[in-house]
This record gives structure tokens, sequence and C-alpha cells, in this order.
């Protein structure tokens, strides 16, 4: 009989793995959570917003900090590695999306009624991450009820749901969510640096939620543990192969489980799953779906800098939306900390063919080289600077492969391929008559962003898929309860899964679906000792 160190081991700990490993710790099950980033202290991320070595994480060249951004041929995706994955650098924004995804064919058919069956975890999930309404509008927020009015679509604007203790602003107070079971908590200081982490103790990020309870009722959070392989195991169950994440003279110990969630994100869980069925043959029976239907929200990012003396930086980063349209969704983005921006700027430039829009691109800044290098190397950048994500319900499709290496032909890593007729887009057309419509309101100087005008890019931080559920393996890689196919046992719970575009930030969503997933997971041995899933109190009036 195989002695196994947990029952369940859970690869990650962003939104799904924390939802996971305490809803699955209070169900009774040992759980241990392996994360390849650091445990972030509130020293830590403090330091990174003056040392990139503390905020960029690239182990190999030195950078042991949580955000990373990576390039592929189609697309640029912004995301962060430590214990509470992407909630470190989220803005805390918790919005539904619309019936259009709940009704999407590419799952329509997998549950009788994706919308009702969601709800109560909606819900929960709200509450758990301690939604509000945000209480603070400032000047970027007018710029923006502005820009709304300018393109006919003023009605649809207002204040997005949060998860942020706002309190009192600076003061400290007793846990105000779970009855005392979390950390004590401090109001919003309205800094605007959401994206670097919050050190203050006022955003939600998971630290402060789902993975603070989990390791109080005793699942174990293994830092700088980064998952190399799966292997099933003769009777049932699985080794886990684990290795330090920059240091190469550190062992780790193999760990044997029951059974193995994946939720490293849509980047990791893809990587690990291609290298052990194609590279390792330890899951060869993963299906071909693999990294395909792989989404970015169609989303693009634009900037607006203001003139010098102002500053647009007081409140959390993201305050107000608005849809110009049925199927589009706007919100602004105050940037503080985000000093590797002004590398990213450059002209605002139309046009639908990336060729020629990264030709006039060039021939824009060489026009005017001088105007260029003011507004990259603008004093107080961030102070000025506002970021306006631009996101959209129509679909596009792209794929992840494990293929070699165009600059180490020795070593395959994954890289993105369009799909014919569904590219994600570079360009939106609404997305710079917006920013356009907001500098003319603010007085500022709108941008594109040069990964979009010279590389043909869509940049995301919302990609979505490649793991998606199916009805078969013709279909998908996981069933309708995030078990992957031919290898009972191993799930997915993370955004990897998600098989229809969202339209708006999908934190909520993701974490949504892994409390569904988690209340159906199989039950623990019968002799351990369970607890009452916790729930939170209401923080306040939801939207």
């Amino acid at each position: 009989m195989t002695d196994f160190d947990a029952d369940v081991v859970v690869g990650g700990s962003g939104f799904g793995g924390a939802v996971t490993a305490l809803r699955l710790t209070e169900a009774g099950h040992r759980v241990i959570v392996l994360e390849r980033g650091r445990r972030l202290s509130d020293a830590d991320l403090l330091r990174a917003r003056k040392d990139p070595r503390a905020y960029l994480w690239q182990p190999a060249a030195g950078m042991r900090g949580f955000f990373w951004q990576r390039i592929f041929k189609d697309v640029g995706i912004i995301g962060a590695n430590g214990v509470g994955g992407g909630s470190i650098v989220w803005a805390g924004v918790l919005l539904e999306p619309g019936e259009t995804f709940y009704r999407d064919p590419a799952w329509a058919h997998l549950a009788d009624d994706w919308r009702t069956e969601l709800a109560p975890h909606y819900e929960r999930a709200a509450r758990m991450l301690g939604r509000v309404a945000n209480t603070h509008l400032g000047p970027m927020d007018e710029h923006l009820r502005s820009a709304a009015r300018a393109v006919g679509a003023e009605h649809t604007f207002g204040p997005v749901p949060l998860a942020i203790h706002f309190g009192t602003e600076g003061v400290t107070e007793p846990d105000p969510f779970f009855g005392g079971e979390g950390p004590d908590r401090t109001g919003c200081r309205l800094c605007g640096e959401c994206l670097l982490g919050c050190p203050y103790g006022a955003k939600n990020q998971l630290t402060r939620n789902y993975l603070h309870l989990a390791e109080r009722y005793g699942a174990e959070i293994r830092a700088e543990h980064d998952v190399t392989a799966i292997t099933p195991l003769v009777g049932g169950g699985y080794e886990i192969a684990v290795a330090h994440p920059w240091q190469r003279g550190i062992d780790r110990a193999p760990i044997r489980a029951q059974r193995v969630v994946l939720a490293a994100g849509v980047l990791g869980t893809l990587d690990l799953l291609f290298r052990c069925r194609d590279e390792l043959g330890t899951l060869p029976r993963v299906s071909r779906q693999l990294g395909r239907h792989v989404r970015t929200n169609s989303e693009a990012l634009t900037a607006v800098q203001q003139p010098a003396g102002q500053d647009l930086s007081h409140g959390p980063t993201i305050t107000t939306d608005f849809h110009p349209d049925a199927d589009t969704h706007v919100t602004q983005n105050r940037y503080v900390g985000g000093w590797h921006m002004r590398f990213q700027i450059g002209p605002i430039i139309d046009g639908h063919r990336p060729r020629l829009r990264a030709l006039r691109t060039l021939g824009a800044i060489a026009a005017h080289p001088l105007r260029q290098l003011r507004a990259m190397g603008a004093r107080r950048f961030e102070q000025r600077l506002t970021v306006l994500t631009v996101m959209q319900r129509l679909d596009n499709e792209l794929a992840f492969e494990l293929r070699r290496s165009p600059f180490r032909p020795w070593r395959r890593v994954l890289r993105s391929r369009s799909v014919a007729g569904r590219e994600a887009p570079s360009f939106l057309p609404v997305a710079n008559e917006v920013t356009r419509a907001y500098a003319k309101a603010s007085g500022g100087t709108p941008f594109n962003l040069l990964g979009e005008t010279l590389g043909g890019l869509s940049v995301t931080a919302h990609i979505l898929g490649g793991a998606a559920m199916g009805a078969d393996p013709t279909e998908g890689v996981v069933d309708a309860h995030h078990e992957v196919f031919g290898h009972p046992g191993l799930y997915v719970a993370d955004a990897s899964t998600i098989p229809a575009n969202l339209g708006v930030n999908p934190s909520l969503t993701i974490t949504a679906m892994a409390e569904r997933f988690a209340a159906g997971f199989p039950a623990a041995p019968a002799d351990r000792v369970r607890r009452e899933p916790v729930d939170a109190a209401p923080a306040g009036r939801t939207s």
C-alpha cells in the first residue's frame, strides 16, 4: 500500500489553488500547496517599489520578485509568481460576466443552466473576497465619465465592485470578515499601488482570506517549490517531482498524493501538462486539445499622459468603468509603481493591418523623436498616467504548443499560434476612440502601447483556456468536474479550464468556478475531522 504524503497536492496558490486548498482542508483532506514563487512579506512588497530585483520575476537573472511579462509571437501576457499568485498584482476588481458567457456554445451543453448553477458560488466568492462598491471618485474618474459622455455611454458609467477593505483610512482593526479568524486589516490609504501588491493590509489578496484560513485550518503551503513532473503510481495516486526554482543545489524530495489539482495559471498548467505528455511521457493520455481554445478577453491597453503638475494617482488602481457599446467594457487604471510603462508607450495609431500600423508608428516617432523622448522621460510619470483597459465579449482564439525555442533550439518551450479568422486583436477601434475622448476631456496626450502597434501583439493580464472543459477528450482537456480526461484523480482548477470569453476581469469567475469544483470534490476518509465551510459576512453593499 502506497504511503501518501498528502491526500491532495495543489500546484499553485492563485485564485483556483487558494479556494481548493481551503475548501478541501475544511472537508478533512490533508492538503499540501506547492508554489514556485516566494512567500512575500509586507517588507518585500515595499522594497519592490524601488528595487526591480525585488519586483520582477526572472530568477535566472537574479530577479526574484513576483511580476512577470512574457512575450509570445501573438500575445504579451502579464502575471505574478508568489504565494497568492495573481492576486498579488490584481487590482481587486470583482465583476460577473454577461449572459453570453453562460450560454456560449463552447460549454452550454455541459450543464442545464450555468448561470443558475454558478450563482451561489459567485455569491460566496464575492463575500469571501470582501466585495464592496468602490467609494472613491477622483479627477481620473471624472475624466472617464467625460469620455463616456463623449461616446454616448455616460448612462453606463459607474463605480466598480472591489475587493478592498476601505474601513477608516490608515486605521488597523481586528479582522472584519471572518469573525476574528482572519488577519487584522487596515483601511485603504488610496495610494494607487494595488498592482504592486498591498503591504498595508487593505487589498483582499488571497493571503488575507482563502490562503490565510487554509493554513490556519491545517493546509501546508510550501513556497519556492516548482513542480517539474507528475507521474501516476501503480495502484492509484501520483508522485510529484519538485525542484527549487533557481537554486540547483537544493534537492526537493518527491511528494506522493492520492490526488493532484493543478492551479498554476494558464501558462504554468499548460507547460507542465505538455512536458508530462510530450517530453516525459508520464501523462500520455492528456487530450490533444491541450493548448487549444486560448483566449485573451479581446483586450487592448491604451494610455493617456497628463500635463506636468497634475496628479491622478489618489485612489485604488481601478475605480470606475463604462460600456461604450454592448460588447465592450472599459476601466481606468492608476499605475503607481508601473515604471516600466514609460518604455512601452508610443503614438496613438489606427489600423487593422499590423505591418502597416507598425510602419506608421515608426514614421510618427521618426517625425517627432523629441516628443517621444519627452513622454517616456516625463517627471512624475506614474502620477500623470492613466491606463485604459478595453475588453470585449467578442470571441478570439489562440493556440499554444510545445515547440523548439528559436533562441535555444535544444529546448522546447511554449509558443503561440494564431487561429486563422479568429486572431486575438491588437487593434480595437473603440479603444482608440475612447482614449482620444479621455485625452480631450482631461487635456492629456493619448498613447498606444508599442507592443500592440510595433509588435502586433494583443497584451493581456486575463489569459483564459488551453485546458478547457469539454464533454469528452475530442472536445476538451477536463470534464465538467475539472478532472483530466484519461487520468483519474488529476484535476485542473484555474483559468485554463474556462472555455468561453468573459469580457470582464476574470478573478471572480475563477474563484466561483473553483468553489463549485471544491464543493463536488470526492470526500475525505470517514474518520477525518471536518469543519463547516467558512463564509464571510457581507462587507457592505455589493454591486
